[in-house]
Order: structure tokens, then C-alpha cells, then sequence
């Protein structure tokens, strides 16, 4: 078996972090108690470019349990936990190629040692497998039948290939399910981006001037919780609805050229490139600290962040200061990545508990009836989404009251009106 992980010896640690998280992942505990049964992956290669964390972990053990031969490489170069790398190299022989802090060349060097394994089924988190396959046509090959998409800037990418109709495989935009994106990118991504800020700055939130670029569902989570914290939230946005129902939800709206003027900490999260740029730096206060938590760092101009600085130097783990010409100091958190897997563990297990669920029977769908789905970005069937939901109600204890006969017939029919 093929590897490249930082230290073999981490996995004992990496083990038992594995064994926590899945004591909060019960619905993919009883997918993977039933894919243990039924083999649904049986000969199926599996090439996954995911976040390698304990909950990944745990879907990986599923999806192996289901039969497949599993592959994974990191879907971001600060994101990889060593320990769960080498846990799932030593104890569940899974070929892993991730180390956390690797170089953009070892990073895509990894991701090609995951498709020379010439997976039947992909499974992404931004897209980068999917678009190095379709960058590099010659690798591409015909054991290929499907595959799944974790977050709203691969399923965005996806989306334009297949408009331009040069998709080359069915797949299945996990993002697009509710029990993902209502919960994962809502409540996940709004305390673990949280979670990321305080552990690298060790700032107080309470009192400062909260700036948060992009109002989807992972900027409202965001919001929400720096709210919680006494943040004074300023939202910017290009989506008129978007604004309107940031202002209805008590905060501030404006340009981002107005925002830097005041803001103390910036968090980009918008899936596009370039939404903190130059003109910005210039008039942020002195001492202001920006950070992202979108897929992808091209969010933040860090080029231009350099080219403006006389001097830059790490003055805390996942900070670097950036001392302008001018003199004013502006720190960057996590070197522009997702800075709640940078500088923290992302989110939380029972979150991702859904999230994973639908990559894992998303999976199954494919193998089940890949010949019958066109070349196309597809959204997960709506009975996988509503057995998850029922799923995590059941682990929670909670009931739910279910349609009477008559009430059926009503919702069915056009006949009966007041």
C-alpha cells in the first residue's frame, strides 16, 4: 500500500480522536452498520479529496466498510490532522497523501497519486480532483462512473463545466442537500470559523466591529454566532435579497469600501476571488485582522497585501504581520485558508454526521444507477435527504408527527377550498 503522511507513529493518537468523533456520528454509525451488511461498493475504487479530519475519518471507515478500495488526499494544503493520516494508513490500510502545511506542489503531487489508483467513483471538497482530471484529459479514463461534490465552490465550478458541456461523469452536489447546507455550512461553518479566529488570536469579539463578506448560509452561520459573542456585525454583499435580509436580521449593510474604513476583523466567505483587495488594505485601521473561511484563499488579495508591505513575520501560530509602507500593521489569520480547519478542528462531529451521510449514500446511489444519470450536476434525491433528517432525529429522541390520511388527500387535490 502507497502512502505519504507526516509520521506513521501519530496514528495511536489519531485513533482514539477517530473513536470521539464517531461516538457523535450516529447516522453514519448505522449507514455504515448496513453497508457492512450489503456491500454497496463491492470492487468500487473510491478517490476522495476531502479535509482529512477525525470526521472524515469516519466516513472513510464507512464507505471502506461498504467495499470500496479507498484513496484520500487532503482538498487543502492546512488542513490535514497527521495523527487521523496516519491512523487510517496503520490501522485501516486506506492509502492516504496528505500532510498538513505541504506546498502547492506536493499538494497537487498527492492528488495525483490518488487518481493513478484509477478510481470508479470521485469524491471532492472544492472541486480540485474533478478539475485536475478535466485539466489533464490524457489521465482521464473510463473507469470513471460518477461522483459527489462537498461545498458550494466546487459545486459552483462543477455547474460552469457542465454548462459548457465538458463534464465528463455524473455527480451528485452533496452541498445542495438540506441536512447539509442548512446545518454543515450554517452552524458548522458559524462555530468552527468562531472557534478558529479565538484560538489564534485569543482576541476578545465582544465590542468589535465584525465584518463579514458574504451573507449565504455559512455567513449568516457566521454572523449569527459572532453576534452571540457581542460582535457588531457589518455584512457585505452583492445580492440585493441577500442584503435586504441581513438588514432585516439587525445588520449593517454596506460596500466593503466602507466597511474597511471601520471594521477591526474581516471574514471573507463568498466563494469568489479577490473581495478584499488592494484599495482595501489601504484604509483598514492599523492592527486589523482579516482572515477567510471560503473554500479557496483567492478570496483575499494576498499579493497585494505583500507587494504593499515593507516587512511580514509570524508573531503567533496562524498569524503574520504584514507591516505596510505606511507603518500600519495588518494580520493575516491562517495564510488566507479556511481558518477553521487552519487553526482549528472545523466542525463539529454531529454536524458533519449529515453532511457525510449523504457523501456516503450519495455514493451508493451512483453505484446503484450511474448508467442512468447523463453527464450533468445533479442534487441529492430528495429520499436520501429526508431518511438523513429522520436518521438524526431518531439519535436525538425526537418524533415527528406524520400526514393523516385526509391531510394527504387535501395536499394532493385542488377540488377542496374553503
Amino acid at each position: 500500500m502507497k502512502y505519504d503522511v507526516k509520521d506513521i507513529n501519530l496514528n495511536k493518537k489519531g485513533i482514539s480522536r477517530i473513536e470521539w468523533a464517531g461516538n457523535d456520528m450516529p447516522v453514519l454509525r448505522l449507514i455504515c452498520e448496513r453497508f457492512k451488511k450489503e456491500k454497496p461498493l463491492k470492487g468500487l475504487k473510491v478517490a476522495c479529496c476531502l479535509h482529512v479530519t477525525t470526521e472524515t475519518a469516519v466516513l472513510v471507515q464507512t464507505l471502506q466498510s461498504g467495499g470500496a478500495e479507498v484513496n484520500l488526499c487532503a482538498s487543502n494544503p492546512l488542513s490535514t490532522q497527521d495523527d487521523v493520516a496516519a491512523a487510517l494508513v496503520k490501522n485501516n490500510g486506506i492509502g492516504v497523501y496528505a500532510i498538513k502545511g505541504e506546498d502547492t506542489k506536493t499538494y497537487y503531487s498527492h492528488i495525483e497519486s490518488v487518481l493513478a489508483q484509477r478510481p470508479d467513483i470521485t469524491m471532492d471538497d472544492g472541486a480540485d480532483l474533478v478539475s485536475t482530471i478535466h485539466q489533464r484529459p490524457d489521465k482521464m479514463h473510463g473507469n470513471i462512473i460518477g461522483g459527489t461534490e462537498e461545498t458550494t465552490t466546487g459545486v459552483i465550478r462543477l455547474r460552469a463545466l457542465a454548462k459548457e458541456n465538458k463534464l465528463r461523469y455524473p455527480i451528485i452536489a452533496v452541498n445542495d442537500a438540506q441536512t447539509k447546507h442548512l446545518f454543515d455550512n450554517r452552524y458548522g461553518t458559524g462555530q468552527s470559523t468562531m472557534d478558529g479566529i479565538i484560538r489564534a488570536t485569543n482576541k476578545l469579539i465582544a465590542g468589535s466591529d465584525f465584518v463579514v463578506c458574504g451573507y449565504g448560509w455559512c455567513g449568516k452561520g457566521l454572523a449569527m454566532r459572532a453576534k452571540g459573542l457581542g460582535a457588531k456585525i457589518i455584512v457585505v454583499e452583492v445580492n440585493p435579497l441577500r442584503g435586504l435580509e441581513a438588514t432585516m436580521d439587525s445588520f449593517r449593510v454596506m460596500p466593503i469600501k466602507d466597511a474597511a474604513k471601520i471594521g477591526d476583523i474581516f471574514v471573507t466567505v463568498t466563494g469568489d476571488i479577490n473581495v478584499i483587495r488592494k484599495e482595501h488594505f489601504e484604509i483598514m485601521k492599523d492592527g486589523a485582522i482579516v482572515t477567510n473561511t471560503g473554500h479557496f484563499n483567492v478570496e483575499l488579495d494576498i499579493k497585494s497585501l505583500e507587494a504593499m508591505s515593507k516587512a511580514k513575520r509570524p508573531v503567533r501560530d496562524f498569524i503574520d504581520e504584514y507591516t505596510l509602507k505606511t507603518g500600519k500593521k495588518i494580520y493575516l489569520l491562517g495564510e488566507g485558508r479556511l481558518i477553521n480547519l487552519a487553526a482549528a478542528e472545523g466542525h463539529p462531529a454531529c454536524v458533519m454526521d449529515m453532511s457525510f451521510a449523504n457523501q456516503a449514500l450519495s455514493a451508493e446511489y451512483i453505484a446503484k444507477n450511474y448508467k442512468n444519470l447523463d453527464k450533468n450536476v445533479f442534487t441529492v434525491p430528495e429520499d436520501i435527504d429526508k431518511k438523513i433528517a429522520s436518521l438524526k432525529l431518531e439519535s436525538m429522541g425526537i418524533k415527528v408527527d406524520k400526514l393523516t390520511a385526509e391531510q394527504k388527500k387535501y395536499l394532493s387535490s385542488w377540488q377542496m377550498g374553503t
